[in-house]
């Protein structure tokens, strides 16, 4: 799990009652990430945890109440701000989902019991200094851009989880999510694998590869 100096971001105090096995998954949700999503995904399950996102979030009302509570109800979370270029849809924006999600997870992770931790990803070095300057002497991992870059950064992130297979055992898992991915987007009726029934087959997916190719 994460390292010492990434739980210290949490305050002391009880015991917390979140699910120690789940991630918060913060990520970009474009066609251009789709590989380092299925990358993300087959880490996470690798290593032995659940990932969470909010893609399994309805949109409603009460949305932002609902990504505090999932939030709220994982012990971990990954955050990936790589991205910081301007979409191609008119009018051309920034996305900020990323940074206010973390800026919630900040906030809600000081407000909880100690034991919670998160660490952010990018993809290239020294950006984030510029990009959101208060993260300044924040470790943050660089994966850059590559599948066996966001599995590097996770076995570092996760160092002390009790599963610890290699990259190359990672990239097993993350082919079979790759070669399923067709087939379960057609069962699913949909073109995209940022919805939260994709999601959920893409993770029993990993679950059953992991364990089949890495054991329990």
């Amino acid at each position: 799990m994460p390292r010492r100096r990434a739980r210290r971001r949490g305050r002391p105090g009880r015991r917390s009652d979140a699910r120690p096995e789940s991630v918060f998954l913060n990520i970009p949700y474009d066609s251009q990430f789709e590989n380092l999503f299925l990358a993300y995904i087959s880490a996470i399950i690798s290593l032995g945890f659940v990932p969470r996102a909010t893609l399994e979030v309805p949109f409603s009302r009460r949305r932002l109440d609902r990504i505090s509570d999932l939030i709220g109800n994982c012990r971990y979370s990954l955050h990936d701000l790589s991205r910081v270029q301007l979409d191609r849809t008119a009018p051309a924006t920034p996305r900020f989902n990323m940074p206010f999600e973390l800026g919630l997870t900040v906030g809600l992770y000081k407000a909880k019991e100690r034991g919670r931790a998160w660490a952010v990803c990018e993809a290239r070095a020294h950006r984030i200094q510029k990009s959101l300057s208060d993260l300044n002497g924040t470790d943050v991992y660089i994966h850059g851009g590559t599948i066996q870059g966001v599995f590097r950064v996770c076995r570092e992130i996760f160092v002390g989880s009790k599963r610890r297979p290699s990259v190359q055992q990672m990239m097993a898992v993350y082919r079979v999510l790759r070669i399923g991915l067709g087939p379960t987007l057609h069962a699913a009726g949909q073109d995209s694998p940022f919805n939260a029934p994709v999601f959920r087959d893409l993770c029993v997916m990993a679950s059953f590869a992991a364990d089949r190719l890495i054991g329990l």
